[in-house]
């Protein structure tokens, strides 16, 4: 029997997966076949798959990866099959045409080789033809008068009671490994079934930050990614039970119709106990391992995604730009280090102040960091959030108001930054420097250009993850470094300033050609062109077309390199400059000039309209930065930590993490509060990232303060200024009113803002 399917072709599929025309996903797939990076498909071959962004084309890469993995798979379940003498044509033609990986191991399951079973064992004993009499139904006949007829010692088989039962075994595995069986329970489990979780015998304390799952039931399919965590985070840690449930009767109905029982049979009854056997102790067991599994794949990919777009709303955050700065990384007790950077983020100089130890080295601190701003003049002092940060903020605020100085102070977020200074980048960077000097350099950079500084840190370590040490950690792992790749290669690299990490995430580079390139620019100086990037050693014409659109050199030879225009356009560029008679240099950023130039004098077989008008663009804003204008957050003077805090008290603050229940938000007390889905907006929120991103700036009203358990619970509503109902109706008793807070519980869902965390 030929087992090969050569005509599988994956693409109508993906096309009908992700409702996109099939044309485009071969596109796709022909581009990346000649090993074409997504940041450059996305960017530079628009016309070629019909402008896709580069979500989807991930998504075309994800599917178009499934099912080749599919494919393989089938072909190496049809060779097994086959080796086994046992590949019908039906059984063939139901695993070629299948296109769901379960399904298609649930067709595998009868021939797959497994473990010596007790059905196993009962074919051993030569039970196989009981089985099959009972299977069958007989109208006449008697089950025990058939079973003495298989009693033999010497097979182990002493009565007609233990044949049968090895019988029962037989039939209860061939019922359990059914595919549309086990398809039926599945759906059973996905649609009515039900998690429950209680607290075990040594995690029932009511202080538990698991309480709210003490008594917990909700539907599989309505339970959201952060609550199934939680749960079985909560199991691993001894504190909860977990169990799924679903309602037996009608899957046993159902199972009695698939295997067409005949109740007036006298071998009926043997049938229904094989078949209560094959639920109970094979089906339940094997489909809630395979629907657990389900349930932490969904699960991850749902934090995963969230993980990602705080990710990437962080790295996007608005740069301060090329301006001298001061760091400081506040100290209690070995001090605050502070240090001088130049506006390309080069260290100058460091100094330590003391300001907790009295008010002699207050004083002191005080001469010296004035010197210090004197020598080095900043544009902005960055003070790091983390322990005294807000005293040190203060500090530096009066201190530069005695000064009669303007310069701005600004909170800058530490999270990882202790991670960075620690690392090897930090290391190799500045091999002479303490680790905390490490930490105040990059505490300075990250607000000259977060994306730049951050990518030299493991996202995990950045603190806007949501679970993300109990998630499938290869599946995190290629998700945020496709996050940062995005983000790098949607701002463009500034070649001649990139640190090897940056460069390393420029489409087509990769790390050991970033350290090439920086050791190049050492030894002959800064790049003078995109084209001198192909004298480093190891760059091929390949690399070079990946990575030439994504690098900036600003003040080169080359007017065009400071833009997002690839060099492959540069000779239609000059051409345009030549028709309307302008010196190219004359040409970029002048958008009255650029006007008028007309597209369709310029439109070929190799160059659309896509094409023309992103060149346009560029060259009317050359290397614009497309992320937003920096931004202070503004944190209020008189509110420090959380004992300055008070109900009712309005705020501003940052959003430093949007999870599935909510959003944290950093109000400057070295605690986030919380701002749950439901005090987000003064509507109906499905998805708080439909609301607020990472780095966001809101306004916020404090609603509760937990200072046992350090928790602060904030709304983004608007305040009510009337008892009057929005919609117009008369206002409830103030007995009635629950202050703008969620709902009582209901089954399933907790009211506890911190539910889950």
């Amino acid at each position: 029997m030929t087992l090969e399917n050569p005509s599988f072709d994956p693409i109508p599929f993906a096309a009908k997966d992700l409702n996109i025309s099939a044309r485009q996903v071969a596109a796709v797939a022909a581009l990346f076949a000649a090993g074409n990076t997504i940041p450059f498909i996305a960017r530079y071959r628009k016309e070629a798959h019909g402008n896709l962004d580069e979500v989807q084309i991930m998504d075309i890469q994800e599917k178009l990866t499934y099912y080749s993995s599919l494919e393989a798979r089938r072909q190496t379940i049809l060779k097994s099959i086959d080796e086994q003498g046992k590949l019908t044509d039906e059984l063939k033609n139901k695993i070629t045409g299948c296109l769901s990986k379960t399904i298609l191991e649930d067709l595998y399951l009868p021939y797959k080789p497994k473990r010596r079973t007790r059905a196993m064992i009962a074919k051993e004993k030569g039970l196989e033809p009981l089985a099959d009499l009972i299977s069958k139904q007989g109208s006449t006949g008697d089950p025990e008068t058939e079973a003495a007829k298989f009693i033999n010692p010497e097979k182990e088989v002493s009565s007609g009671d233990e044949a049968l039962a090895g019988a029962r075994d037989i039939i209860a595995e061939q019922i359990a490994e059914r595919a549309e069986i086990r398809a039926l329970i599945r759906e059973a489990y996905f649609k009515p079934g039900a998690i429950t979780s209680s607290p075990s015998a040594s995690g029932s304390d009511d202080d538990s930050k698991y309480k709210d799952y003490f008594d917990f039931s909700q539907p599989i399919s309505d339970i959201p990614s952060h609550r199934y965590l939680a749960i079985r985070r909560g199991e691993t840690e001894g504190v909860l039970r977990r169990k799924l449930t679903i309602d037996a009767e009608p899957q046993l109905k159902r199972m009695r119709e698939i295997c067409s029982v005949r109740p007036a049979s006298p071998f009926y009854p043997e049938l229904e106990k094989a078949i209560l056997d094959a639920y109970k102790r094979l089906l339940t067991i094997s489909v809630e391992i395979d629907i657990s599994v389900e349930m932490k794949m969904k699960a991850d990919r749902s934090a995963v995604e969230i993980f990602a777009k705080n990710l990437r709303s962080l790295l996007l955050a608005a740069p301060y730009g090329e301006k001298a700065i001061i760091g400081i990384d506040p100290g209690l007790r070995t001090g605050c280090k502070c240090v001088a950077l130049d506006a390309t983020g080069k260290y100058l100089d460091t100094l330590t102040i003391y300001l907790s130890q009295g008010p002699e080295k207050e004083n002191q601190a005080k001469i010296a960091l004035a010197t210090f701003i004197e020598k080095y003049p900043p544009q902005a002092i960055a003070v790091g959030n983390g322990t005294a940060g807000r005293e040190t903020e203060a500090f530096t605020k009066l201190l530069l108001n005695e000064m009669k100085s303007s310069i701005n102070v600004i909170s800058v977020s530490e999270a990882g930054a202790s991670v960075y200074s620690a690392s090897a980048i930090a290391r190799e960077e500045f091999p002479d420097l303490d680790l905390t000097i490490r930490g105040a350099i990059s505490i300075a950079r990250r607000l000259q250009d977060p994306l730049a500084e951050l990518v030299k840190t493991d996202p995990k370590s950045i603190g806007v993850g949501q679970y993300q040490h109990d998630v499938y950690q290869q599946l995190l792992k290629d998700k945020l470094d496709e996050v940062v790749v995005s983000c790098v290669n949607h701002v463009g690299v500034e070649l001649n300033t990139a640190s090897a990490p940056l460069l390393s995430r420029v489409a087509g580079i990769g790390h050991g050609l970033a350290k090439k390139m920086i050791e190049y620019r050492n030894e002959h100086g800064a790049f003078k062109s995109r084209n001198e990037v192909l004298k480093v050693a190891g760059l091929g014409p390949r690399a070079f077309e990946q990575a030439a659109g994504f690098l900036r050199i600003h003040g080169g030879s080359q007017p065009l390199d400071a833009s997002a225009v690839h060099p492959e356009r540069y000779t239609l560029v000059e051409q345009m400059a030549t028709d309307l008679g302008e010196p190219l240099d004359q040409l970029v950023g002048q958008v009255e000039i650029v006007s008028k130039i007309k597209l369709s004098r310029y439109l070929s077989d190799e160059v659309g309209e896509l094409t023309l008008k992103d060149i346009l663009d560029e060259l009317k804003k050359p290397g614009r930065d497309p992320r937003e204008q920096f931004e202070d957050v503004g944190f209020r003077e008189d509110v420090m930590t959380m004992n300055d805090l008070e109900e009712g008290m309005e705020l501003k603050g940052i959003v430093t993490n949007v999870t599935a229940f909510g959003a944290f938000v950093d109000v400057g007390v070295h605690q986030d509060g919380l701002v749950h889905i439901s005090q987000l907006a003064d509507r109906f929120v499905k998805d708080p990232a439909d609301v607020v991103q990472a780095g966001d700036r809101i306004s916020v009203r404090v609603l509760e303060i937990d200072l046992k358990r350090k928790r602060i619970s904030l709304t983004a509503k608007k305040k009510q200024t009337s008892a009057t109902p929005s919609n117009g109706s008369k206002p409830r008793p103030k007995s009635q009113v629950r202050n703008n807070r969620p709902p009582k519980k209901e089954s399933g869902f907790s009211t506890n803002p911190f539910a889950g965390l």
